[in-house]
């Protein structure tokens, strides 16, 4: 394949997932900005490792694992420098054209609020991705899943009653 057609194969690629790619980053994101920042690192990490793809998984599987690894690496990295606090948050820009937008916004405050693995885990099961995939691309067993999604609805039921 020539570069071109890669880099096509590409483009279209990306554009058929950036709403999952946003979904992934939006779950790491404090603001609009680090949302733009963390998608951009997501697609360069993406296009570094197109080659690579085997096709041995879903090109959505690849897109998360890459996804979910960029956006940890990231928080990492941030964690090591002071924080800064945001301004504004613009939720609007990203949130689905729903009637229930501010129970949008409060899953999503508090999703924020979970570990790392836990909210890997939370968007992959809204995407609804079955025990098995989500497994596969977080790295454990499918029961290990269904008890942690058991314990983080437990969670964050208690934290929205609080």
């Amino acid at each position: 394949m020539t570069s071109k057609e890669t880099e096509k194969e590409f483009i279209g690629l990306i554009g058929q997932h950036s709403r999952l790619i946003y979904k992934i980053c939006y779950m790491y994101a404090s603001d609009g900005d680090e949302l733009n920042d963390l998608y951009q690192e997501v697609v360069i990490n993406l296009w570094r490792a197109h080659e690579a793809f085997r096709g041995e998984a879903k090109y959505s599987t690849w897109i998360y694992r890459i996804g979910l690894n960029t956006c940890v690496s990231y928080i990492r990295q941030k964690s090591r420098k002071p924080s800064l606090v945001p301004l504004t948050v613009d939720l609007e820009s990203i949130a689905e054209e729903e009637n229930n937008a501010e129970q949008l916004r409060e899953l999503y405050r508090l999703i924020n609020q979970l570990s790392k693995i836990e909210k890997a885990i939370v968007l992959l099961y809204l995407e609804e991705k079955t025990y098995d995939e989500i497994g596969e691309i977080v790295g454990i067993t499918r029961g290990n899943v269904a008890v942690k999604l058991n314990r983080i609805k437990t969670k964050l039921k208690e934290m929205s009653n609080q």
